[in-house]
């Protein structure tokens, strides 16, 4: 499904992503380029929370920018299919090699506030994230690795001791919110 009707389609759980929603469409139809990082203001996202086989844990990177334990995902770089971008990104950043997608739906719309920081010793300027977050799933015997640019750790972590390895108090907040509604 295309990101213009993916994100149309979505059905807000709150006045904020109401509010969210109609700030992404309105953004989206006046920046042609959204699917691009090279729109330096803001542009599409795509994470997942993935959760194992028994939905108790949810697979997590440390990534190295955040210092924090995160979830998955990434820039869409010209890709119009924001479910496959999720996909991807899940697979890079972890070293998994089966990914599953739980639903081919949205489970949360958020525009996330990016710091100015250094990437690949390159600075990035502050800008913001519209972000676009589906719900995977993965077998926990897998093998896992890191992907030394992004993250210097992968691990399952049980879904009730999140708030003690998240160190980015939004993201609790969005994470939290995702697992309410599942």
């Amino acid at each position: 499904m295309d990101y213009l009707t993916a994100i149309t389609e979505f059905k807000p759980g709150s006045g904020q992503e109401q509010a969210d929603q109609q700030t992404f469409l309105r953004f989206i139809n006046n920046n042609p380029d959204v699917l691009l990082r090279e729109n330096k203001i803001a542009h599409l996202t795509s994470s997942a929370l993935i959760f194992n086989e028994a939905r108790d844990k949810l697979l997590m990177i440390y990534h190295n920018i955040y210092q924090s334990w995160s979830w998955t995902g990434g820039h869409a770089d010209g890709e119009a299919d924001l479910l496959q971008v999720a996909i991807r990104e899940a697979k890079e950043e972890t070293g998994l090699k089966q990914v599953t997608a739980v639903a081919d739906k949205i489970i949360s719309l958020d525009i996330l506030s990016v710091f100015g920081h250094l990437k690949n010793e390159q600075p990035v300027s502050a800008h913001l994230h519209l972000s676009v977050a589906y719900l995977l799933s993965a077998y926990e015997d897998e093998p896992l690795a890191i992907k030394p640019d992004e993250n210097s750790g992968v691990r399952w972590i049980a879904i009730d001791e999140l708030s003690s390895h998240v160190s980015e108090p939004h993201m609790l907040v969005v994470y939290n919110k995702i697992l309410n509604r599942c």
